[in-house]
């Protein structure tokens, strides 16, 4: 759960239609951005030949907020407050929670608001054209990565797919849709309160003090 909650948070790079290559296309992303949203259909598939689709829609908000939430096949919500990550399972009556800290840190969510922490965590490389799309892997300098690459595939209108490997070797393809720049969030986008009657996993009170973002 901790490497979807990982990798779910590189949602980022998009609208760049000038770009000839993915980094340049990822670079002219950053210029002004505050916030996104689109839809999401993400599908994994393990090591065994298994696999499960997913659909929903995605928030983010720079520089360490996200909200996560699939609607089909079934309801899962996650939610980065900027301290804690809550993770919602209404089918289980459960809600995990578990500090916020050092591993977002090292995730790619940082190129949202500072692309140097792009080249500080990440080494990149240009993966050329194919399936239509203009292609940038990012591989983690973090000794004990979460994931063994993660692959970015541009199309004209910005990020269309991506595709990313984690330790297990589950691969996992995200496809999406709808992207929308800088837009309006709910004031309680952000927010999590867990239903009255679930299961608490976890502790649930305020951190007194939230990891930052940059080492």
């Amino acid at each position: 759960m901790k490497r979807l909650i990982l990798l779910c948070l590189f949602l980022c790079a998009t609208f760049s239609h000038a770009a000839d290559s993915a980094r340049t296309k990822l670079d002219a992303f950053a210029k002004g951005i505050n916030a996104v949203s689109a839809d999401f259909e993400q599908q994994v598939h393990d090591p065994n030949g298994g696999g499960k689709n997913s659909h929903g829609t995605l928030a983010l908000k720079a520089p360490r907020q996200f909200r996560w939430d699939v609607t089909t096949p079934y309801k899962q919500l996650i939610v980065a407050d900027g301290e804690k990550v809550w993770i919602y399972d209404p089918d289980l009556e459960q809600v995990s929670v578990r500090a916020q800290g050092t591993e977002e840190a090292h995730s790619p969510l940082t190129v949202l608001t500072d692309l140097s922490q792009l080249d500080h965590d990440f080494t990149t490389s240009e993966q050329g054209e194919h399936d239509g799309l203009t292609w940038l892997r990012l591989k983690s300098k973090d000794k004990e990565p979460q994931f063994a690459y993660c692959d970015l595939g541009f199309d004209a209108a910005g990020l269309a797919r991506m595709r990313f490997e984690d330790t297990l070797g589950n691969n996992t393809e995200i496809r999406f849709a709808h992207w929308q720049r800088n837009p309006k969030l709910a004031a309680d986008a952000f927010k999590f309160t867990p239903p009255k009657g679930v299961d608490i996993v976890g502790d649930p009170t305020p951190a007194a003090e939230a990891m930052p973002i940059k080492d």
